[in-house]
């Protein structure tokens, strides 16, 4: 296993960033293989009252305790300090991964905010998770459908519904500028990871099939760089997704069978780490293409549907 880390040592965990006027980021300290720099959660505000996005992890989600920053300081934390002398009206997240959501419970205890977005999930999964499992405790006080909307000072944020990384994933546009707050549903360092039984390959081509049609300006999502080339991004995940389709269909047509020998042949010099991730993702590829009448399985073994 390589000890290098795929994050940039410049990227420093609880400053408060400026993006643009209405957006700041404030980084969790939990880099990883799976989460890059670490989770970002975004303020949207600059008046008397502020949404964030994404609060992040706690103790449940990547260490003990409210993970630390360089000086010892927890993210909520951070947080709190970020929003000093403004009024959280909202604390909304994209899903309930544990990278994601666990930090809400104590910003609500801390600021008073309801937690808005997307449903809560309870799920059971045996597979090796890329994202630490789901958030068990997650209670939003509010759902947001598709298309639902939140207003505060100077800000309106709508509700996008991205199902396909998880069943209940949503991204949130901020329509004053045209952003789009995406969570782990397009990233620009990597494609985002689809594990069944919840992840599923038709819902998530179908969102990012969804996003292309739209003309946001730029996406921040919870894992890396803004994106500032949206709809050419998304072209080429989609295009990354059915070539890897093709990939699955050939392997079958050469005789093999299982997905770890999918994995050694299709992942050339993949990070050790990320194997699970991967063995999930082609799990997803073939279960749709049994929806889909294309394949077919007897226990672990797939084949080709004549």
């Amino acid at each position: 296993m390589s000890d290098e880390k795929p994050w940039p040592d410049s990227i420093r965990a609880g400053e408060c960033e400026q993006h643009e006027p209405l957006v700041r980021r404030v980084l969790a300290p939990n880099p990883s293989p799976y989460t890059f720099t670490g989770t970002q959660t975004w303020i949207v505000g600059a008046g008397r009252d502020v949404a964030v996005i994404d609060p992040g992890p706690t103790g449940s989600g990547m260490s003990v305790g409210d993970p630390p920053d360089a000086n010892g300081r927890g993210h909520v934390e951070a947080i709190l300090r970020a929003v000093e002398g403004q009024r959280v009206a909202a604390i909304l997240c994209t899903h309930t991964h544990r990278d994601h959501s666990p930090a809400a419970a104590p910003l609500k205890a801390a600021t008073g905010a309801p937690i808005i977005g997307c449903a809560p999930l309870a799920l059971s999964d045996d597979g090796p998770r890329a994202d630490s499992a789901f958030d068990p405790d997650y209670a939003p006080d509010r759902v947001l459908m598709d298309g639902e909307r939140i207003a505060g000072d100077g800000w309106t944020i709508e509700a996008v519904a991205t199902p396909g990384h998880t069943s209940n994933h949503l991204c949130f546009a901020l329509v004053e500028t045209g952003a789009l707050f995406t969570g782990d549903h397009v990233m620009a360092w990597s494609t985002s990871v689809v594990s069944p039984p919840d992840g599923d390959m038709a819902a998530y081509m179908a969102s990012l099939s969804k996003l292309h049609d739209r003309e946001d300006r730029v996406y921040y999502p919870a894992h890396g760089p803004a994106v500032t080339k949206p709809r050419q991004l998304v072209r080429g995940m989609l295009g990354h997704r059915k070539q890897r389709e093709r990939q699955i269909l050939r392997e079958l047509e050469r005789g093999t069978r299982v997905i770890p020998d999918m994995v050694k042949h299709m992942y050339k010099g993949l990070d050790p780490r990320l194997t699970g991730a991967a063995g999930r993702s082609v799990l997803a590829h073939l279960l749709d293409l049994e929806a889909r009448g294309r394949v077919a399985r007897e226990d672990e073994c797939w084949r080709l549907v004549a």
